[in-house]
């Protein structure tokens, strides 16, 4: 089963960081793409993305620390 990030319109509230990353300009227009078809901004986008990838990330443990 695949898993899916929805974005619905609701607006993100809460402290933040100011975080600096580089993005290549194709990654930048999807984002640009997502942004305009959601009527969220491009930082709510990558906010959403990096939330949803950090709760389903899984650390694959190589054995090299043992």
């Amino acid at each position: 089963m695949d898993k899916k990030l929805i974005i619905t319109s609701k607006k993100y509230r809460g402290e933040t960081m100011v975080v600096s990353s580089r993005l290549t300009n194709e990654l930048v227009e999807e984002l640009d793409k997502i942004a305009e078809k959601t009527g969220r901004t491009r930082n709510e986008i990558i906010q959403l993305c990096l939330e949803f990838a950090v709760e389903n990330l899984e650390i694959k443990e190589d054995g090299k620390n043992e």
